[in-house]
C-alpha cells in the first residue's frame, strides 16, 4: 500500500508549531463566542468508523464533528462535497491521513447533524468554519477541500489566512471558473433527493471498467460505518449550497486575481476528466496560486481521491509532512 514515508518535522519550525494553546484558549475564545464543547476521553484511539460524533456550540450553532488519528500535530480539517456530511468520506483516505496527524470531519452550519441554517454563499460558510475552528481552540489547521468544499476552503483561506497552514484542493475550481466540459446531466443527477450508487458512479468516476470497479469499491467502504451516522442533509442545505454555487460561478472583473493572495503551500489534485468541475479549473488554480503543485490521476474523474485512495494519501501525506512543502 502506498502510504509513503512522511518526512520528519522540525521541532523549531514555526509552520509546524502546536495548534492549541491551552493557556490562551479561555482568554481569547470563551468571552467572544459562547462555547460549549462535548469531548470524548483523551488517550482513546478512534478510526473513521468508530469515532463518536461530538459537538461544539459556538456563535449560536451546534456544530457536529468527529476527531481521530494522532493526538498531536497540525489537525487536518476536511470540507466535503455538495450535500455531504461526515459519512461521505472514504475511510481509506481519512484513516490513511490520520496515521500521522489529527483528522477532523465536521458538518457546517445546517448540514446533517449540525444545527442552524446553511448560508447561501461560500464566504458565509467559510465564516462558520472559522467559528468552528476557534471554538475547538485551534490556532492553525491544514485544510482539505473537495468539490464545493474546495470553494469553502479557498474562501476560508482568503478570509482567515492566519488559521491555515497548508491547503489541499481536490476536484474544485476558482471563483468564476470554467464551465465548459460539465456534463449536461450533472445538475439533475446531483439533485436527486436520495443519491444512489449509480448516481455516484456517474458523477465521480469514469465509464471505464477499472474506474467503475473502483467506484463500486468506494461505495462499499463509504457505508462501513453503521452506527452513529449522520442524517441526510436537508432540502434547505441543498438549495443554499446550489445558490452558493451560482454565486461562485460569477466572474470578477479581474478573473482569478484573488488566488494570488493565497500564500499557503497548496496541493491541487483531480482526475484527468472531471465532468462535474472540469479539470481545466485545476490547471487554473495551480497557475494562479503562487505556491501550488498540480497532480492529475489517469482514467479518473471528480472522485479521483476515492479511486486512488492509497496514492492520494501518499501524495497528501508527503506534502503535509515535509518541513518544506515542495522539496
Amino acid at each position: 500500500m502506498l502510504y509513503g514515508f512522511p518526512l520528519g518535522r522540525s521541532k523549531g519550525s514555526q509552520e509546524n508549531a502546536s495548534t492549541v494553546d491551552p493557556g490562551r484558549r479561555k482568554n481569547r475564545i470563551m468571552p467572544t463566542t459562547d462555547i460549549h464543547v462535548s469531548r470524548t476521553p483523551s488517550g482513546t484511539t478512534y478510526s473513521h468508523v468508530s469515532a463518536p460524533t461530538q459537538f461544539v456550540e459556538a456563535g449560536g450553532v451546534r456544530y457536529a464533528y468527529r476527531r481521530f488519528g494522532t493526538e498531536f500535530g497540525t489537525p487536518l480539517l476536511f470540507l466535503p462535497h455538495f450535500r455531504a456530511g461526515m459519512d461521505h468520506w472514504d475511510p481509506l483516505v481519512t484513516d490513511g491521513l490520520g496515521t500521522n496527524r489529527p483528522v477532523i470531519l465536521f458538518d457546517n452550519a445546517g448540514v446533517a447533524s449540525s444545527s442552524g441554517e446553511t448560508p447561501g454563499t461560500f464566504e458565509a460558510q467559510a465564516d462558520h468554519v472559522a467559528i468552528f475552528v476557534r471554538g475547538l481552540g485551534l490556532q492553525r489547521v491544514d485544510v482539505l477541500g473537495f468539490s464545493i468544499g474546495g470553494y469553502v476552503a479557498q474562501a476560508f483561506t482568503l478570509r482567515f489566512p492566519d488559521l491555515v497552514r497548508r491547503l489541499v484542493l481536490v476536484g474544485t475550481a476558482p471563483r468564476g471558473g470554467e464551465q465548459e466540459g460539465t456534463h449536461p446531466d450533472v445538475p439533475r443527477v446531483a439533485s436527486n433527493l436520495v443519491p444512489s450508487r449509480e448516481d455516484f458512479l456517474f458523477l465521480f468516476f469514469e465509464p471505464s471498467e477499472t474506474s467503475q470497479a473502483a467506484g463500486k469499491a468506494f461505495w462499499e467502504r463509504r457505508h462501513q460505518r453503521t452506527t452513529d451516522v449522520d442524517p441526510p442533509s436537508s432540502e434547505q442545505t441543498m438549495k443554499a449550497q446550489a445558490a452558493a454555487i451560482q454565486s461562485w460561478r460569477e466572474r470578477l472583473r479581474e478573473p482569478y486575481v484573488e488566488l494570488q493572495r493565497i500564500k499557503q503551500p497548496t496541493l491541487v489534485v483531480n482526475g484527468r476528466h472531471d465532468i462535474m468541475v472540469p479539470t481545466i479549473n485545476s490547471y487554473i488554480l495551480s497557475q494562479h496560486i503562487p505556491n501550488a503543485e498540480l497532480i492529475l490521476y489517469p482514467d479518473s474523474g471528480h472522485g479521483s481521491l476515492f479511486q486512488y485512495p492509497h496514492l492520494f494519501v501518499s501524495h497528501v501525506a508527503r506534502f503535509l509532512d515535509a518541513d518544506v512543502a515542495f522539496s
